[in-house]
């Protein structure tokens, strides 16, 4: 069987832009039933991720109003990706190392796709993986500010 990521992914993307507000963005995330989005820019290219987390601790707890730029509480540096011919198991060590959930699967700058641990959870192949990624992900860790 093919372990590359563009196996397991979601190619259906939902994203929102650097300029809309955390509103917009937590209402796609609340119609879409996901926890976070992309960020692209105007011509399309992924330039953060944002999280329902994202919103809570640095948009919410800050007092900031739901108007608030995407672009303002995203996280934009060092963003973990990966790319449609990642193979699968390094793409879950990479996610146990991040400790993060989901991954864009990104390809020229384009978002192309994500993918979730539990993706890779219903493999057989990836059990180990994925248990391992869960594991890590679960260790507590510093809070961002």
């Amino acid at each position: 069987m093919n372990q590359q990521l563009s196996n397991f992914m979601s190619s259906n993307v939902q994203t929102v832009k650097d300029s809309q507000s955390v509103q917009e963005a937590a209402a796609l995330m609340s119609e879409y039933n996901i926890g976070s989005l992309p960020v692209v820019n105007e011509s399309g290219q992924m330039v953060g991720i944002i999280t329902d987390r994202d919103i809570t601790l640095r948009t919410t707890a800050q007092g900031e109003n739901a108007q608030t730029p995407v672009s303002q509480v995203m996280t934009a540096q060092q963003i973990v990706h990966a790319t449609p011919n990642m193979d699968a198991h390094q793409a879950a060590q990479l996610m146990a190392q991040q400790q993060i959930r989901r991954l864009p699967v990104v390809e020229n700058g384009q978002i192309v796709g994500m993918v979730a641990l539990g993706d890779l959870a219903v493999d057989n192949q990836l059990d180990n993986e994925a248990e391992e990624a869960l594991s890590s992900i679960s260790t507590p860790s510093a809070p961002q500010k």
